[in-house]
């Protein structure tokens, strides 16, 4: 179930048999030479919406506006500062949380948000703790590559040029949901350098096409799909459980 393709009656009847949601949460940043600028955001989005398809759980839009300073060098890029970010998924939480949602999954899709995530976490229960309340709601940070087996997968799929950004999952994950968008590209070197993450005049430099220690050409829409299919059924799980959890009250 979608959130936005409902109505406010259908979401108030949804929480009649369950007070769990899932947001999708990634970022708008560049991916190398063939990979979409909506790669972090989109790959979250497209397993949350095709693990719906076989399970009654709620989606809620995408949070596509993540921490992307570093990639900032390369045109497309959109960033929050940390601040903003943080403040931003309070506001989500706090709206979610007045409707009566209690468990909120941020299943997210690029590693620079986890920190700011995590700190977003920590000042909404730090509210309760000040004010000597039970929260009243969980909230939970997964990384799409975290889920179970999605990781093995991928290492299966990628034993060589896999890296850490622009990676062939994750590009392979939007080849099969956008087969109409695939680009292709010439690489020198074929698997790009690795090294670390500042700002974004550095990342250019040590980066100059945006991948780091990976080899998009490897990816594929069959893979994605594997990929895809895996992850949803996981989320399904994952859900369940977290769902189970007991509040204190």
């Amino acid at each position: 179930m979608l959130l936005p393709l409902s109505t406010w009656s259908e979401i108030e009847q949804f929480l009649e048999r369950s007070r769990t949601i899932v947001i999708p949460i990634g970022s708008n940043e560049q991916h190398g030479p063939i990979g979409l600028l909506g790669t972090d955001w989109m790959c979250p989005e497209i397993i949350a919406h095709q693990a719906q398809r076989s399970a009654d759980i709620l989606i809620a839009p995408t949070f596509n506006i993540g921490m992307a300073q570093h990639h900032l060098g390369f045109p497309g890029t959109i960033t929050l500062r940390p601040s903003t970010f943080i403040a931003a998924i309070g506001d989500w939480t706090r709206s979610l949380v007045a409707h009566g949602f209690e468990k909120i999954f941020f299943l997210n899709g690029h590693g620079g948000n986890i920190a700011s995530i995590e700190a977003a976490f920590s000042e909404l229960y730090a509210e309760a703790s000040f004010a000597r309340r039970p929260a009243g709601f969980s909230l939970k940070l997964c990384n799409w590559w975290d889920l179970e087996g999605v990781a093995a997968l991928a290492n299966q799929q990628f034993p060589t040029g896999h890296g850490i950004h622009a990676t062939p999952s994750e590009i392979a994950v939007t080849q099969w949901a956008y087969p109409d968008s695939i680009k292709s590209a010439q690489y020198s070197p074929q698997i790009a350098n690795s090294g670390p993450i500042r700002e974004a005049h550095d990342f250019r430099a040590r980066f100059p096409d945006g991948r780091m220690g990976s080899d998009p050409a490897q990816a594929t829409p069959e893979k994605g799909g594997q990929l895809v299919m895996l992850a949803a059924q996981s989320l399904i799980r994952e859900l369940d459980a977290f769902s189970r959890e007991q509040l204190a009250r």
